[in-house]
């Protein structure tokens, strides 16, 4: 079967964010390399290595750009162009100018006049001025991350230190950045201090150049003088300049307090611990909060009881003399923690954390080896599990009733986490416990069960499965040992468990090779068990009673199920007719198509369906379309004939719904 179609690919792309002392920066500077002078660029070398990253400095080298540069800047995870670089001999011509703007790595800038010959501003040097008196930044986009850890006073940010002689900057005299974010503009004149421009976003409408990756204009670095482009930022615009480079690497300040000792949902076996964590950025105390309901951890404020005190350390102990839960935490509970970071200084304090949680294993056996309901077990299979906390001997009951194994007194008493129960029936459910002992105590277990190989299995919809169609027929594995199948199905599961055939819940009997089972149409959101026994007349064990399975049912009709095409003999444009059609004349099945310019299916999967872009399950359709084509109708159109009578007032059904997404040519994205 071939249907020739234009298909959609669909790129999903993740990035990787990498921690600043991975990151690799590349210097770009023309500061005087005579082996006698100082590099004016060296504080600022000084300041990205003492914050973990890794400075590749190379003056004077990036005037001309040769396939072995170009190589290297796109290795580098960000190019930072100094106060010092002379723009007259960056990117003089046209094809410099692309080159530069094509390179795909990150870059800031700290001179509008390079940015002036790298063509981002589309201005001239008369539309570029230094000024050295002013030094107080003026926010415009509070919420960018430059800002974080930043307090900002009446809307502004002193950044310059005026200790310095070199306070110049060199100001673009306007504040338009065409496509690109004002972040912060001088006070007095709103001239552009930082902005920002987004890969593949021309700068300026009409000026022909796109950046390949993001691009920063941040102005720093001293202007004249000898000690031109050095280091002229006091603490606050030091930590912005910070901000700045993680943010365009792709990290961004960690506000919050994170990497929790225990691990968020971790057991700790023990009645006491010292629980760690990693302070933000910006922390200079944490507020503790700790209890046993999230809801409760995650609303609570300093006046509740569950707030536990502010500590300069990052480390808080409970379940010991003197601290919260001072007679130890309770086995089986599951507690919840949650640690604000705080720092006076900072108008956003205090940062609420996130909530993380750890678990007192029960005194309870836990984790059954094989799982609980565990299917197709090996006849020579050995039982193990995890034991409660404090466990000193175990005592195993086995047995097929769970009646027997629930009522029993008291079983096989063992020292290890382990029990061999011997060889096992085939096609047989077996019911199992364990009880703990610390020495004082035994603690009753969970019963659970088993099925060994050869028993029906694989029950579509799957045991506890939610949100099934009502129209959903019932289908199942066969077991070995079966001939024929005997079908239990009801709304209670104590009677499903119980019913012989003599019950209501019998169904009736299905031959090997039929192994399905069509309830009719079921009620809405309403919960049904069913069992499946295996039946062979020639062994003396049979029939083998089978589990009981359960499923509910939605709050919806299913009017098509794009889950059941496939690409045998339901092809979904068997049933949705399109413009293309399948098929050849006169040799079914055949649709010679309905003329207009719509086409279904996609034959680059195993189902002839969408398997990515899904509103749920596992398939959607489909449908690509041209209203251009020639010798078609000037329109795109599929259609699924209903065969079946609907009734679409059942049980108060009011609305009909369809999920999509689409690609407007036009715009040549997802919208």
């Amino acid at each position: 079967m071939s249907k020739k179609l234009t298909f959609l690919v669909l790129m999903l792309f993740f990035g990787l964010i990498m921690p600043a002392n991975a990151a690799t920066i590349i210097w770009v500077s023309e500061a005087n390399v005579n082996a006698d002078s100082v590099y004016f660029d060296q504080g600022w070398v000084d300041l990205l290595e003492d914050a973990g990253y890794t400075v590749d400095f190379r003056p004077g080298e990036w005037t001309t750009l040769d396939d072995d540069k170009l190589a290297t800047l796109e290795s580098a995870d960000l190019i930072i162009g100094s106060r010092t670089s002379n723009s007259g001999n960056y990117a003089t011509d046209a094809t410099e100018v692309t080159q530069w703007n094509s390179v795909p790595t990150p870059l800031i800038m700290m001179t509008a006049y390079w940015c002036r010959n790298n063509r981002w501003l589309w201005i001239n040097a008369d539309s570029i001025e230094e000024y050295a008196a002013e030094t107080m930044m003026q926010v415009v986009e509070s919420a960018h991350p430059v800002f974080e850890g930043i307090k900002p006073v009446n809307g502004l940010v002193d950044v310059i230190d005026e200790t310095v002689d070199s306070g110049q900057n060199s100001f673009v005299l306007t504040n338009d950045v065409g496509n690109g974010t004002l972040i912060a503009q001088r006070q007095d004149n709103q001239y552009v201090w930082i902005a920002e421009w987004q890969a593949g976003v021309e700068f300026y409408d009409g000026c022909g150049q796109i950046p390949a990756e993001k691009r920063m204009l941040f102005l720093a670095g001293g202007g004249g003088g000898q000690e031109a482009g050095s280091l002229n930022l006091n603490e606050d615009g030091i930590k912005m300049f910070l901000n700045a480079v993680k943010y365009m690497i792709g990290g961004e300040s960690r506000l919050k307090a994170y990497g929790p000792v225990p691990a968020d949902g971790d057991l700790v076996e023990q009645t006491w611990i010292s629980l760690n964590w990693t302070a933000g950025d910006f922390a200079v105390s944490h507020d503790v909060y700790f209890g046993e309901n999230f809801d409760d951890v995650n609303g609570a404020m300093q006046d509740s009881e569950l707030y536990r005190g502010n500590v300069p350390d990052t480390f808080f102990i409970v379940g010991f003399a003197g601290q919260p839960y001072s007679d130890g935490l309770v086995p089986g509970t599951t507690y919840y923690w949650r640690i604000d970071e705080v720092n006076d200084a900072n108008a956003a304090s205090p940062w609420k954390g996130d909530v993380w949680s750890f678990t007192i294993p029960s005194k309870n056996a836990y984790n059954p080896i094989p799982a609980d309901g565990a299917e197709s077990v090996a006849l020579d299979a050995k039982l193990s599990w995890t034991p409660g906390i404090g466990a000193k001997l175990h005592y195993v009951v086995f047995g097929e009733s769970f009646d027997d194994v629930n009522n029993a007194v008291m079983g096989i008493p063992v020292g290890l986490k382990t029990y061999n129960p011997g060889a096992l029936k085939l096609a047989k459910t077996y019911y199992w416990r364990v009880d703990e002992s610390d020495g004082i105590e035994t603690i009753k277990g969970d019963i659970w069960s088993l099925t060994t190989v050869g028993a029906v299995s694989g029950p579509s919809p799957a045991n506890g499965a939610v949100g099934v169609s009502p129209t959903q027929s019932l289908t199942w594995n066969a077991g070995a040992v079966a001939a024929s199948h005997e079908v239990y199905f009801g709304t209670d599961a104590d009677a499903v468990a119980n019913a012989t055939k003599a019950s209501p819940e019998y169904k009736g009997s299905k031959a090997l090779g039929e192994e399905s089972y069509d309830p009719g149409n079921l009620m809405l959101n309403m919960t049904y068990y069913w069992r499946i026994d295996e039946v062979n007349g020639i062994n003396p064990d049979s029939p083998w009673k089978g589990n009981v399975w359960s499923f509910t049912t939605g709050n919806f009709f299913v009017i098509d199920d794009f889950e059941t095409y496939d690409a045998n003999d339901n092809q979904i444009w068997y049933s949705w007719h399109d413009g293309l059609g399948y098929g050849s004349p006169g040799i079914d099945p055949y649709f010679a198509g309905n003329g207009t310019g719509a086409a279904v299916g996609d034959e680059t999967t195993a189902s002839y369906t969408e398997e990515t872009i899904v509103h749920s399950g596992l398939q959607s359709m489909p449908l690509f379309y041209d209203n251009n084509k020639q010798g078609f109708a000037k329109y795109s159109e599929a259609e699924l004939t209903l065969s079946d009578v609907r009734d679409w007032t059942a049980e108060g059904v009011a609305e009909l719904s369809l999920w999509f997404r689409g690609n407007p040519a036009s715009v040549g994205s997802f919208v």
